[in-house]
């Protein structure tokens, strides 16, 4: 489903050159929920960008859902990213303009699919927010809204979610009960999740974890067997 090889990030900076990620290979299956973790600044995110396509490499390779996305211009990486990919980000990225039902419609219809309103008024109501799909997010709390951008990233059935750091902005109560709801439609949508914490407690609620450090895999993961696009 994902795989990585020999990637490397590096960025230029006032003081030469900084490596943010330096030779990574990974492996994650379809169907798996991995978390990735580490101290701030170890290159989370960054690895996150890259294997959703959002950010290039410096050098490496990186295969999405069988496509390799070092071949492809942002154009392509982008419908990529609308048929397989969904995200759960820490700040949530709602369009403040569009009510809940709104946004968790958004997805399915730039995919060109039809009964939007049907298939995210169902999705609110899974995630507990079947009488708040009126409501703007403003008028949401950070629980409701991370909610509302979790019906939105299933909303097209997406074959990998990624989240990134989707409790960082909430209370340990709240951001317990937003990680039930996640996990529950991972389970019954058979997602491959790729998740983004410092937290060792939500680490633990994925299948296995993959510790970065100061940019490189630090607990032994295994180099990906060549793959052939």
């Amino acid at each position: 489903m994902i795989r990585t090889a020999g990637l490397t990030k590096r960025v230029p900076t006032s003081e030469g050159e900084l490596t943010i990620l330096n030779d990574v290979s990974l492996r994650i299956e379809a169907g798996e929920s991995v978390a990735i973790v580490g101290a701030s600044g170890s290159g989370k995110s960054t690895l996150l960008g890259l294997m959703a396509g959002l950010d290039t490499a410096t050098s490496g390779e990186i295969w999405l859902d069988g496509r390799q996305l070092s071949t492809m211009d942002e154009e392509q990486r982008a419908l990529l990213r609308a048929e397989a990919v969904g995200f759960v980000f820490q700040t949530f990225q709602l369009l403040p303009s569009l009510t809940a039902l709104e946004n968790a419609m958004l997805p399915i219809e730039l995919k060109g699919e039809s009964g939007a309103g049907g298939k995210a008024r169902k999705l609110l109501d899974r995630v507990g927010l079947g009488d708040r799909w009126h409501h703007y997010p403003n008028q949401l709390s950070g629980g409701e809204q991370q909610r509302v951008a979790i019906a939105r990233a299933f909303a097209t059935k997406a074959r990998v979610l990624f989240a990134d750091e989707p409790t960082g902005n909430l209370d340990t109560a709240t951001g317990g009960k937003v990680i039930d709801v996640l996990f529950e439609l991972n389970r019954e949508f058979d997602t491959t999740l790729v998740l983004v914490t410092h937290e060792e407690r939500l680490a633990r609620k994925c299948g296995r974890s993959i510790r970065l450090v100061a940019g490189e895999i630090a607990n032994g993961e295994s180099r990906p067997e060549p793959v052939h696009a």
